[in-house]
């Protein structure tokens, strides 16, 4: 039975979060977000928090945090700037929960623990400038000299790219098997070869950098490979699933802004010697907001709920995440509609709110690909394997890699 009563370990999470967003993120969002980057000591005070090291166990380095909380963490975030849950994202979905899956003990001692701590940041770099959702089709290449790998290629829309310390990087071994010859490495910056720069005229998420990974002959040592030889894909896609958790958790706190901007809005302003909001076609905007933004909510804790029992979510982490990006996208329309005028100018934070938007129905799969997902689903093409694993707070690191 799933109940959705949250515990005061929850609470606290949730209150944490949002006191950090207020005090540290919302005063000076504005200026960040025209500036195109936030101070490198923010992530600091992050990590002080906990957030940088929000579900890895203890014992790493972590603060064991159960899934739920960490989807409230991601909502609170993203309700302040869609930058920052990114960092949950990429440093702790996609890179720190696929060390603690998939590396071994030494690698887990060496990478996990700092990531978790928050004294190194990570990134994840799959996506190439002709590689987007065919991450099977990988043109990075890995080749086997001796000792090391020499990996090639070009990895673009990385978040963290130009500031991350550490780099879960995907190449192939061998793109005649596609998919099964992709292999994931971890790559330090500083390795001779590797380089990275920023994007510029990002649509949105401007406080947030982004940017590109250019590998050019890196040499990087067999101990650094995640997993064995075609696992990569396997790697990726995992990751992928945690970090399509935090995306969905995420866009429930930006739909939850866009509601919060919008009620405020509609009690503010008058027209016809009446507040907007008892206009019946604001109120309709306003309960679309408010029941999608609900149906978000219970999506994503009941992927929560199962991956804190320790099963397999990925067709419930696909449907939240399809659902709430979606509906963030539609919620910040109508919060500008809501608005007016007003809506169209950076005086107010709504016009933010839908810049931010637009990427979460493109990255962790587009929100073509989970309709795709889902139907599948309905029709029996696909079916997924049972994983077996330890719930929370063991959290399946020692998970079967199934």
């Amino acid at each position: 039975m799933v109940d959705f009563a949250l515990t005061d370990e929850n609470r606290l999470v949730q209150q944490s979060a949002r006191a950090f967003a207020e005090t540290e993120i919302l005063p000076n969002i504005k200026h960040w977000d025209e500036d195109g980057g936030f101070p490198r000591e923010l992530f600091g005070r992050m990590a002080e928090q906990g957030f940088l090291g929000a579900p890895i166990p203890e014992a790493y380095g972590g603060s064991g945090m159960d899934y739920v909380s960490f989807a409230l963490l991601c909502e609170e975030l993203e309700r302040a700037d869609t930058a920052f849950r990114v960092v949950q994202s990429v440093h702790v979905g996609l890179n720190s929960l696929a060390l603690l899956q998939w590396g071994t003990e030494e690698q887990r001692q060496r990478w996990l623990v700092p990531q978790a701590k928050g004294e190194k940041l990570a990134t994840f770099g799959l996506t190439e400038p002709g590689v987007g959702t065919d991450a099977g089709n990988l043109a990075s290449t890995a080749r086997r000299d001796g000792d090391v790998y020499r990996l090639n290629g070009q990895k673009i829309w990385i978040s963290l790219a130009d500031i991350a310390d550490h780099f879960l990087v995907f190449a192939s071994v061998d793109r005649s098997k596609k998919h099964k010859g992709v292999t994931a490495f971890m790559l330090e910056r500083g390795m001779p070869g590797l380089s990275t720069g920023t994007l510029h005229g990002k649509l949105g998420i401007r406080a947030g950098n982004t940017g590109l990974i250019n590998l050019d002959d890196v040499p990087v040592p067999v101990e650094n490979r995640i997993g064995e030889d075609g696992e990569g894909f396997l790697v990726a896609m995992s990751a992928i699933d945690q970090g399509r958790f935090t995306v969905a958790a995420g866009s429930v706190g930006l739909a939850q802004a866009c509601l919060d901007a919008s009620v405020k809005y509609a009690r503010e302003r008058q027209t016809f010697g009446e507040e907007i909001g008892r206009h019946q076609l604001v109120k309709q905007m306003i309960a679309k907001m408010a029941a999608g933004t609900e149906m978000g909510r219970l999506l994503v804790w009941r992927a929560a709920w199962l991956k804190n029992q320790g099963r397999r979510n990925t067709r419930e982490t696909s449907l939240a995440k399809w659902h709430a990006t979606d509906h963030a996208v539609h919620s910040a329309l109508d919060a500008i509609q809501v608005h007016g005028a007003n809506g169209y100018s950076n005086e107010f934070p709504v016009e933010r709110y839908l810049r931010n938007s637009k990427a979460a129905v493109i990255y962790e799969g587009t929100s073509q690909l989970h309709t795709l997902i889902q139907a599948d689903y309905a029709l029996g093409y696909r079916e997924d394997r049972p994983i077996r694993c330890e719930p929370w707070p063991a959290q399946g690191w020692e998970r079967q890699r199934s």
